[in-house]
């Protein structure tokens, strides 16, 4: 395999893991447009606006998100890179506020429970806190923490396709109940995250050790 197929592989395999929750958000705003019922209804989104921009900010942070993983086109379209980063950070603020609201506001989806709407009021915080230290790291021109926090918030972003295996793997082995649901729910961004500090960890230069000075071997003189 050539380094260019190599440098596409990732993105092609991010946009992969996206496909399910991009193409549910798709039909949801087919359906919310007038269009056909695709999907069952739910009646829970009386106030569809944060919904919509929920769906259309994470579709948008997703998928140009992904792009910015590959290496070599990354490296030669740098002023594409910085302006997308600008507009994926925006994306991310605004997945972060309605994904928050709709926690908030709207009833609870079937089959979870408080753990999960606790768990969710902390990954709204940490994803806009990796947004911002991102954003403010790049401003400094630290670009090794730049990358390392927006690797986490794309992890992190990325988690409702993750959900697709873990919710259907939790549901298949331990049956359906709200602990399952938020249980399996929640896994899906620990995954996600345990893989993004894998490679924060394994891809970050680690400083230098100071070198000690070699013993000498001169014979010493005693006086």
């Amino acid at each position: 395999m050539s380094s260019r197929q190599r440098s596409w592989g990732v993105p092609a395999a991010l946009v992969a893991l996206s496909v399910v929750p991009v193409t549910a958000g798709t039909l949801r705003l087919i359906q919310l447009a007038g269009g056909p019922e695709l999907i069952p209804a739910d009646s829970r989104f009386s106030s569809p606006l944060p919904l919509i921009i929920h769906i259309v900010s994470s579709a948008v942070f997703v998928l140009v998100g992904a792009f910015q993983f590959a290496r070599r086109f990354r490296r030669r379209h740098r002023t594409w890179h910085r302006r997308a980063g600008r507009v994926l950070v925006v994306a991310g603020l605004l997945v972060v506020a309605s994904a928050l609201w709709m926690t908030v506001f709207y009833e609870p989806e079937p089959g979870t429970g408080n753990l999960l709407y606790g768990f969710r009021l902390i990954l709204t915080t940490g994803t806009a806190s990796c947004l911002v230290l991102g954003f403010t790291a790049a401003r400094r021109r630290d670009f090794t923490s730049h990358r390392d926090w927006m690797i986490r918030a794309y992890a992190l972003a990325l988690g409702a396709g993750t959900q697709a295996f873990t919710v259907g793997i939790g549901t298949a082995i331990f049956g359906t109940s709200d602990l399952v649901g938020d249980l399996s729910r929640i896994a899906a961004w620990v995954i996600n995250l345990a893989v993004a500090e894998h490679i924060v960890r394994r891809t970050t230069p680690r400083p230098a050790l100071p070198r000690t000075p070699a013993p000498s071997t001169a014979p010493q003189i005693i006086t």
